[in-house]
């Protein structure tokens, strides 16, 4: 009991501050503008946990830019076992800040798509299990990014949907690779021609959420739960499945511009005004 309080305290703190009841605590906070990404770390666990709730969540670059380096971080900790990846309550990420692409260029664009794509492959590859714990919508690049988990546990405040159609935003291989893995290929194209957006149950049942909790002091309960049955298991056998189910996946990564030079900018736009998008 122990262990699942001191998990449960670092789960439902909000800052960096000394944690009570929990031993040897590392903690570091990426502050970036007006949101934050903070690592902590205890009992061979590392919880990383976005922090712009006034945003939905929504990551800056310079937010994907973070999260890609504690994630390099992670590659490094020899004693962490199990990562939980997580929002804070109420939240997951709804993706990418739409309001910051706005004032881009096509270029500063796809600039931008590239830093999202290393920064969930780097959560992607870490040769540990990844836990996703989803109390909130995870929409667009924080839909693949939940995707790039190994595992995902969600509440009924789950959300899921890739609507980039309403942006002018090319999929790349990538991205898409990580959607049609779970659903095939024909549920992922219905699911951008469409702009659906799944509810949990329906997540359930299509396998992006592996189980689905009522609220989230379960969902707190089931990562202890599913973190302690991980770490009773051999680092050698979670290591060497991991990596045997990446190779088992074909993959391309070609050359590919995301942003389209007109749809791109008007769909952006349109989301900063709320109005429909004018495509031609």
């Amino acid at each position: 009991m122990p262990f699942y309080r001191g998990l449960l305290n670092i789960l439902q703190s909000n800052s960096g501050a000394q944690i009570k009841g929990v031993n040897k605590v590392r903690v570091l906070i990426k502050r970036v503008a007006d949101g934050k990404i903070t690592l902590q770390e205890t009992s061979k666990i590392a919880i990383v946990t976005i922090s712009r709730p006034e945003a939905r969540n929504a990551l800056t670059t310079k937010m994907w830019n973070e999260l890609a380096e504690i994630a390099r971080e992670l590659h490094i900790r020899p004693k962490v076992k199990v990562v939980i990846l997580r929002g804070m309550p109420g939240q997951f990420t709804s993706g990418s800040d739409i309001k910051e692409f706005a004032g881009m260029s096509i270029s500063e664009a796809n600039v931008a798509f590239e830093t999202m794509e290393q920064a969930i492959s780097t959560i992607e590859s870490l040769s540990i299990p990844v836990i996703c714990a989803m109390d909130g919508p995870a929409m667009g690049a924080g839909f693949v990014l939940s995707l790039a988990c190994d595992i995902r546990i969600g509440t009924a405040n789950a959300r899921m949907g890739i609507p980039v159609g309403k942006l002018g935003i090319k999929l790349g291989p990538s991205f898409v690779r990580r959607i049609v893995r779970i659903i095939g290929p024909s549920r992922t194209k219905e699911l951008v021609y469409t702009g659906n957006v799944y509810n949990a149950s329906e997540a359930v049942k299509l396998g992006l959420l592996n189980h689905l909790v009522p609220d989230s002091e379960s969902l707190d309960k089931s990562l202890f739960q599913m973190a302690e049955t991980i770490m009773c298991q051999s680092r050698v056998s979670l290591q060497s499945v991991k990596k045997s189910v990446e190779m088992c996946e074909w993959k391309q990564t070609p050359a590919w511009e995301f942003a389209h030079p007109v749809d791109f900018p008007e769909g952006c736009m349109a989301f900063v005004e709320k109005r429909l998008p004018r495509f031609s």
